[in-house]
């Protein structure tokens, strides 16, 4: 696959995907906690909504280079993506982002405990697998051969 073929296919599992572990540092230890990505790929960035009550924008201040890690476990794909993040209380962009879900953890958009954190990918690392059925055969027919398996696509992408 070409560079561009990788970055597509990056943004691509990262859409299918949608929930990001969002891994920050607080100057001690990582946190990564569960979150809903929204995907601006024409913006060359990651979206999410937080909650300034929980830290992770105070971290990201302190430490703007995150992680982001896509996975899903059922299809064996993975992407892995690091960045520099940034917080902001945009309105608009709250408003433009906001959806049922939002309405879950914040009763309007006009919460003062909203923020936006938007991720500028550099790097990505995916691996795509032809799923679970597959990789499972393949894997069963190298231990019987004790050969290595091929099951799927394993790149590092500057983003």
């Amino acid at each position: 696959m070409a560079a561009t073929d990788d970055t597509a296919r990056v943004w691509d599992l990262a859409e299918k995907i949608s929930v990001a572990m969002l891994a920050t540092w607080d100057g001690r230890n990582p946190h990564a906690r569960p979150m809903s990505a929204h995907i601006a790929r024409d913006e060359n960035a990651f979206y999410f909504l937080a909650d300034k009550r929980h830290h992770k924008d105070e971290d990201i201040r302190k430490f703007p280079t995150v992680c982001l890690a896509f996975a899903d476990a059922s299809d064996h794909k993975y992407v892995s993506i690091s960045g520099e993040a940034s917080v902001s209380s945009d309105r608009a962009k709250i408003k433009e982002l906001w959806s049922a879900w939002a309405k879950a953890w914040w009763d309007s958009p006009e919460d003062p405990n909203v923020c936006v954190l938007k991720v500028v990918p550099t790097e990505a690392e995916y691996w795509d697998t032809p799923g679970k059925v597959i990789s499972s055969i393949k894997m069963a027919v190298a231990a019987a051969t004790g050969s290595r398996p091929d099951i799927g696509e394993n790149r590092k992408v500057t983003m």
